[in-house]
């Protein structure tokens, strides 16, 4: 077989397995409800935050803002916090912060070594942002929703043994994706040793 030289780094074969997360936080933001703000809500939120809708800033490290991230995750260990998608838990973020952070508390995030964390990216400040959300935190109470409750017991568990279903269809379609690569990787070597 010709040995091939290459400068980059080749992709690494995909794991069926390794959407898992993306999967469960489908599940649970299926269910999650959404309570469209007000304006004045927006406005309140945004001046609680030293902010105006002509300025809006990610309140993690002062970019432009691109989006509204939860400050209370709505999935933690695979399972629906009880928290939903409303003012009193969302906050200015860009996407940078927003995919750092994750469902992970945010200031043990802000100040984590984590990957884009606004410590980590040597943000200015970050005692007052910090100082700022706390304050902004502890001003709203945000809904926490017993799903299960609402729901019932039975309805619940017949959702999550479809997660569960899900997952296992996955686990096997990963097991046998292995299987065909191995056999397409065998084919392409016979190939290049001809």
């Amino acid at each position: 077989m010709a040995e091939r030289s290459n400068p980059f780094q080749m992709p690494r074969p995909m794991s069926v397995r390794g959407r898992i997360s993306s999967i469960t936080n489908s599940f649970i933001n299926g269910i999650i409800p959404i309570v469209a703000p007000t304006a004045q809500e927006i406005s309140d939120a945004l001046a609680d935050l030293q902010m105006d809708s002509d300025n809006v800033r990610c309140i993690y490290c002062g970019d432009p803002a691109t989006e509204w991230d939860h400050l209370r995750p709505l999935v933690k260990g695979q399972r629906a916090t009880g928290y939903i998608s409303e003012i009193a838990n969302l906050v200015p973020a860009c996407g940078k912060c927003n995919q750092s952070k994750g469902n992970k508390p945010w200031r043990e995030w802000m100040m984590s070594a984590a990957l884009l964390s606004p410590k980590t990216r040597g943000v200015a400040n970050l005692a007052e942002r910090i100082d700022l959300l706390n304050r902004y935190e502890t001003s709203r109470t945000p809904t926490l929703v017993d799903f299960e409750k609402i729901v019932g017991t039975e309805l619940w568990a017949q959702y999550w043994d479809n997660w569960r279903a899900l997952l296992n269809a996955m686990q096997a379609s990963d097991d046998l994706a292995v299987e065909l690569r191995t056999r397409i990787r065998n084919h392409f070597n016979a190939i290049d040793s001809k």
